[in-house]
């Protein structure tokens, strides 16, 4: 059986959520590597729209079992309202069903409170964070005193010690900028009464993975934002705090590389970014518009409006080459519906020179090179069979292939679960 990871190609929000919840379908494993509650995934089941900011989407189908992975930062609390939600939904939330790695680091209330100063602070030069706490934790995590999810449940005195290394570290912040940080107390009291909720979800993750792996099981690996928010390889500093490329997957779920078997690339037909940073595809004002309204563009978590623009092949293309992406999932195609023509960029002139690359570090001298695609007017929603589509619908989709060097496998036509075209499962 395969391990498949699915993979944002372009700034987050490109429907992975849609796109994991159909193929959970075919796994038994669903594990979620990287990022926190500051990435949200929606989906449509019929009428219901549900929205995870923690949990896999696989959580939706009861034959899944789910794993918050090791790469993960999790707000405890957040975690125990989202398993409480889907359990009023009628869905199995019960430990035998959802593992969190007892690695993932924890997210405080101090974390979210410096993560908000830091971004006021910065004026004119703001990243655009969601302000969840997810950048302070992760730079505890790497300066090596972060709060780990098995350390809440080792017993008040050593929750407390760890926690005041943290205050104290933090604290020149808030009293450089005469602002009150939580205190310790209550920060240690609210996890002591919580941790009778967390401790039956955690469990060493990496062993559970690895029985799967032994077992042939068939794995689906989510990954949170895209790939050009990398901490590494997306357009700096205007980028999330983690690997959201394929190498999240590898160091999140603790597995090795070779285990991998299919990357699947999600990407919109169009793109979007949210929050400040480059982008150079960005529609004029009435369009970019008419695009968040047709494709219901705000943050699923913040309620912030997207940006929308064009979709940028050099760009995908680049992301395609990050993850070693054999297989794309294309979707919100029918946002696209009713344009006489599309703009696609197919490649940038930079400083008068033209390259099909993407120029990611000189996008302030880059211009996009556009071709216009022909657009369609043809509802498309309940087409489930790819022949059935109109043909520049066609054409669209056959034109990214041919410019990307990579097959389309899944269509999606619609929000909902059904209105999606699956061209070549991932799995099979």
């Amino acid at each position: 059986m395969k391990v498949v990871a699915a993979v944002g190609m372009q700034w987050g929000d490109e429907g992975k959520g849609k796109i994991v919840d159909i193929l959970s379908e075919f796994s038994s494993v669903v594990v979620r590597y990287s990022g926190g509650n500051n990435a949200g995934h929606t989906i449509r089941v019929g009428n219901e729209k549900i929205i995870f900011g923690l949990l896999p989407s696989g959580i939706l189908r009861q034959s899944c079992r789910c794993v918050l992975g090791g790469g993960m930062v999790i707000d405890p609390f957040i975690l125990i309202d989202e398993i409480e939600r889907v359990k009023a939904l009628g869905i199995k939330a019960d430990p035998d069903r959802i593992f969190v790695s007892k690695s993932a680091f924890v997210v405080l209330p101090i974390h979210k409170q410096i993560d908000a100063i830091l971004e006021e602070k910065r004026g004119t030069e703001k990243i655009g964070t969601t302000k969840k706490g997810i950048g302070p934790v992760y730079q505890d995590k790497i300066g090596r005193r972060g709060l780990r999810m098995f350390e809440i449940v080792k017993g008040e005195d050593i929750l407390r010690k760890k926690i005041e290394v943290i205050y104290d570290f933090w604290k020149p912040i808030f009293d450089t900028f005469g602002t009150k940080p939580p205190k310790i107390d209550e920060m240690v009291e609210n996890l002591c009464a919580v941790k009778g909720k967390i401790a039956p979800y955690l469990a060493d993750t990496v062993s559970l993975i690895r029985e799967e792996l032994i077992k042939r099981s068939p794995i689906l690996l989510e990954g949170a934002q895209g790939t050009l928010l990398d901490i590494d390889y997306g357009t700096y500093p205007y980028v999330t705090s983690s690997s959201s490329s394929i190498a999240g997957a590898i160091s999140g779920c603790g597995i090795p590389p070779h285990s991998i078997n299919e990357v699947i690339g999600i990407s919109k037909a169009y793109t979007t970014r949210v929050g400040e940073g480059p982008f150079p595809t960005e529609a004029e004002p009435d369009i970019s518009s008419k695009i968040r309204e047709a494709g219901g563009e705000y943050g699923s978590m913040t309620g912030r409006p997207r940006r929308c623009g064009w979709l940028d092949i050099p760009a995908l293309k680049r992301s395609i080459r990050i993850n070693g992406v054999s297989l794309l999932g294309l979707t919100k195609l029918d946002v696209l519906t009713g344009f006489d023509e599309i703009p696609v960029c197919v490649g940038y002139s930079v400083n008068g020179t033209i390259t099909d690359d993407f120029p990611v570090y000189d996008l302030e001298n880059a211009t996009p090179v556009y071709e216009k695609w022909p657009g369609w007017k043809e509802n498309i929603t309940s087409i489930r069979i790819y022949d059935d589509l109109p043909s520049n619908v066609k054409k669209f989709i056959s034109n990214i292939e041919a410019k990307t060097e990579t097959q389309v496998g899944i269509v999606s036509v619609g929000p909902s679960r059904n209105e999606t075209i699956m061209l070549k499962n991932p799995f099979r």
